[in-house]
C-alpha cells in the first residue's frame, strides 16, 4: 500500500464514518483492516496479524505490565504476539480531547513497551474539522495547528531506547479533506455535503508542523510501514 492507497482507505473510513457514526466500528475494519493486510504482505511467511477487517477479524491481546490490552492490530509470529500498533482517527471535537489523546497514548505504550515488545502508533487527523455542542451544531471549526503539534514535534526527538513511554515509531498523518463550499450548520448539513460530493478526495495536508526528528514520521505511510517491517523481522 502506496501513500496514495493509504488516503483512499482513509477517506473510505471517513466516509463510513459518516454513514454508521463514532459508536460503531465499521469505520475501523476498513481502515485497520488495510493497515493490517499490508504489514502480513510486507511480512510475509512466518507472521500473521490480528484486527478487525482482516482474517477472522478479531483483535488481539497483548500482556502488558500493568493490565492486558487489546490493540489494533497486533504482528504474531510462532502463535505469540511480537508488537503491537496502536491507530487513532480524529474526526470532530479535538481541543476537548487533545492532551487525553496524546497522554492515553503516552501510557498505553509505556504499559506495552515495558514487556520488552516493540509498539507503534499511528495518529491521523484532518488539519480542519467540526466542533460540535451536545445538540450537534458546529459550534466553531477547528484546525490542527503548529501548536497542537509541538507535543509531536518533542515526542521526535525523544530517544525510544530509554524514553519507555515513547513509541517504537510514530505515523503523524495529517489530511485534507474536500473544501465546503457551502454554508453547514450542523452534523446533518455536514454528512450531507460530504455523503452527496461527488468529485471526494482526501489530501495530504500541505501545512508544515515543524521539523520532525527520527521518533515520529510525518505525513508518509510507506517510510512507516518499512521501518515497522524491518524493526520487526530484526526481533
Amino acid at each position: 500500500m502506496d501513500n496514495q492507497l493509504f488516503l483512499t482507505e482513509i477517506g473510505a473510513s471517513f466516509k463510513k464514518f459518516l454513514e454508521t457514526g463514532s459508536r460503531s466500528n465499521e469505520k475501523l475494519k476498513i481502515l485497520h483492516g488495510a493497515i493490517a493486510e499490508d504489514l502480513k504482505r510486507r511480512l510475509g511467511v512466518g507472521y500473521a496479524v490480528c484486527s478487525l477487517g482482516v482474517g477472522t477479524g478479531k483483535e488481539a491481546t497483548m500482556k502488558g505490565r500493568y493490565i492486558d490490552k487489546v490493540v489494533d492490530i497486533t504482528i504474531m509470529r510462532s502463535c505469540k504476539p511480537v508488537a503491537g500498533i496502536g491507530v487513532k482517527f480524529v474526526m470532530q471535537n479535538y481541543s476537548q480531547n487533545s492532551n487525553n489523546y496524546f497522554e492515553n497514548m503516552l501510557g498505553e505504550t509505556a504499559n506495552i513497551r515495558c514487556t520488552n515488545l516493540p509498539y507503534f502508533q499511528i495518529f491521523i487527523i484532518p488539519d480542519k474539522m467540526p466542533y460540535y455542542d451536545k445538540k450537534g451544531n458546529i459550534q466553531k471549526w477547528e484546525e490542527f495547528t503548529e501548536h497542537n503539534c509541538k507535543k509531536y514535534v518533542t515526542l521526535s526527538s525523544d530517544d525510544v531506547q530509554t524514553a519507555i513511554h515513547t513509541p517504537t515509531k510514530t505515523l503523524l498523518f495529517v489530511i485534507h479533506l474536500p473544501d465546503i463550499t457551502v454554508k453547514v450548520r450542523n452534523k446533518y448539513d455536514y454528512i450531507y455535503y460530504y455523503e452527496n460530493l461527488t468529485d471526494f478526495e482526501v489530501k495530504k495536508s500541505l501545512v508544515q508542523y515543524g521539523d520532525f526528528s527520527s521518533a515520529v514520521i510525518y505525513n508518509d505511510y510507506e517510510d512507516f510501514a518499512e521501518k515497522v517491517v524491518h524493526y520487526i523481522r530484526f526481533l
